[in-house]
């Protein structure tokens, strides 16, 4: 076997890979959405209210528990519930949104 064979084509073929997607597959493929989605500002929405205002109106509560007949360890007790309570619904709903 001469060098002339291997010129020849008579060769063993060897495929180069560069890594990258196929062109036909590109335009197929779905593009990433651009920010946070509907679910993601969801999801921000309650943790701002999680994070500042059930705090804030814990903050608050020695003036407004008056109102409500309601003592300070009650606004402790119940006021953190909110946040835990919105953020597992928002966790199942993001969840089950995913799956559509």
């Amino acid at each position: 076997m001469s060098g002339d064979d291997a010129a020849d084509g008579d060769g063993p073929t060897v495929t180069v890979t560069t890594g990258e997607v196929p062109t036909d597959a590109e335009a197929e493929a779905e593009l990433p959405e651009e920010g946070l989605g509907r679910s993601g500002w969801v999801l921000v929405a309650a943790v701002v209210v999680a994070v500042l205002v059930i705090p804030g109106m814990v903050y608050l509560w020695p003036a407004g528990g008056r109102v409500f007949g309601a003592t300070y360890r009650t606004a402790m007790l119940v006021l953190p519930m909110i946040p835990a309570l919105i953020l597992g619904l928002i966790a199942v709903w993001s969840m089950r949104d995913r799956r559509r």
